[in-house]
């Protein structure tokens, strides 16, 4: 059970409840105990964090007209934002950024997707390599620079992180934003701490981001706190928030650290990260529906995938046009994203599983058919062609017959979706 699915289940038992008193109470905070713990939050953290929900849930004056759940409701979503820390704005400026985080945090895809994330905002930026004790990662850095389009540097056989620092601010003096990768190990150790104090003397950050997995544990919280003590970081990147269960322990990282989370990893994509905000990533939590940035999402992927809004609005939906959609939804990352945003949460991962190898399945049936397939739909009703295009995209005949069913529907509801005003005006059609 994930971390959200565990706070709505806690939630949807406070609802049911036929009178709020001290024992619904004590009752609900051990269900949110369990799912806090059981998501890796740092057990004083739980208890401070209950401890609180229960004084004000029982102590403070009800105010009048206001439904007890609602009201506790209320009480455990401003205690969740606290708990997870102050919100990050990231200053559109001139700043070094020091990348910090053991084997397999994702430190370096994330150097590459905060260099992008800047980019895309009209900052120049430059990455350079600094980690020397990780064979690939040079090649990594140098490779997913050119994938985003940023200036890279590194000294491939040099093994003085602070010497590529120095010679890599040089290269960048002209660079808004300077992006230094340096060591992980597989625990902070004597040696990796040394080689860090000497690239931050050298490379001196306006910002030092400690990343870290969301699938890390408990001993987030001590790792923050070590990484702090060594250097003293400014933030917490999170990452792999969209594929981890857990991420409470990554998440509460920046509480034991007295920091903040700065970033969050939202997907594999060099696009798929975002500033931290709490307000938002609690409401997500607990079901509350992010429709902002769900509008954001898509019209980004439609973007990307070269797809005209106003072609949709003209023409009718064909499997032509279908096809381009599935490319639009492949750029908008995994569906448990998608339905987070919208509020649906509790979908079985199962069936987004399914949702997923379904929509896969349905990019090559249509890329065995052919041109005039695709623009008409009533071909296939013709003999053979259902099998001719079976056979082509290594499905069986029914495959094809219950995705033309599912095309049918899609239609209908899209030709409905198109007409509705308040649709048309988010996604700017017309």
């Amino acid at each position: 059970m994930d971390l959200g699915e565990g706070l709505r289940q806690a939630l949807a038992k406070l609802s049911k409840a036929t009178i709020i008193d001290a024992k619904t109470v004590k009752e609900f905070n051990k269900s949110l105990q369990k799912a806090l713990l059981s998501s890796d939050v740092e057990v004083q953290l739980v208890l401070e964090l209950t401890d609180r929900i229960e004084e004000k849930a029982l102590k403070s004056n009800l105010p009048q007209g206001v439904d007890p759940r609602d009201y506790i409701t209320n009480i455990v979503y401003e205690e969740l934002v606290k708990l997870v820390g102050e919100g990050y704005i990231p200053k559109m400026e001139k700043k070094r950024i020091l990348m910090m985080g053991l084997y397999g945090s994702g430190k370096t895809t994330t150097s590459a997707k905060l260099a992008k994330f800047y980019q895309d905002r009209g900052l120049s930026a430059g990455l350079i390599c600094c980690d020397v004790s990780r064979p690939a990662a040079y090649r990594q850095l140098e490779t997913l620079a050119k994938q985003a389009n940023v200036p890279f540097f590194g000294i491939e056989t040099e093994k003085r992180a602070e010497k590529i620092a120095q010679e890599g601010l040089a290269k960048f003096r002209d660079k808004d934003i300077v992006i230094c990768d340096t060591s992980g190990r597989s625990s902070l150790d004597s040696e990796l701490i040394e080689e860090l104090k000497r690239v931050n003397k050298v490379f001196n950050p306006d910002e030092k981001a400690l990343v870290i997995s969301a699938d890390t544990g408990q001993i987030a919280g001590k790792l923050a706190r070590e990484f702090d003590n060594a250097v003293k970081i400014s933030g917490v990147i999170v990452t792999k928030m969209d594929g981890s269960g857990k991420g409470g322990g990554a998440l509460s990282a920046a509480s034991a650290a007295s920091a903040k989370v700065m970033f969050i990893g939202i997907g594999e994509k060099l696009g798929n990260i975002e500033p931290f905000n709490p307000n938002k990533f609690i409401g997500n939590l607990l079901g509350v529906p992010d429709i902002e940035s769900l509008v954001k999402h898509i019209t980004t992927a439609i973007s990307e995938s070269k797809m005209d809004p106003k072609k949709l609005e003209k023409e009718e939906l064909n499997f032509e046009t279908f096809y381009e959609q599935l490319d639009a939804m492949k750029n908008m990352g995994p569906l448990k994203n998608m339905f987070g945003m919208m509020g649906v949460n509790n979908v079985p991962k199962e069936v987004m599983e399914q949702g997923e190898e379904r929509l896969k399945r349905y990019k090559v049936i249509i890329g065995s058919m052919s041109k005039a397939e695709r623009k008409n739909e009533r071909l296939l009703h013709e003999p053979g062609r259902v099998t001719r295009i079976a056979k082509g995209a290594g499905v069986q005949d029914k495959d094809v017959r219950a995705m033309v069913a599912e095309f049918n529907k899609m239609k209908k509801a899209f030709n409905t979706l198109k007409n509705d005003r308040n649709f048309k005006k988010k996604f700017k059609f017309g």
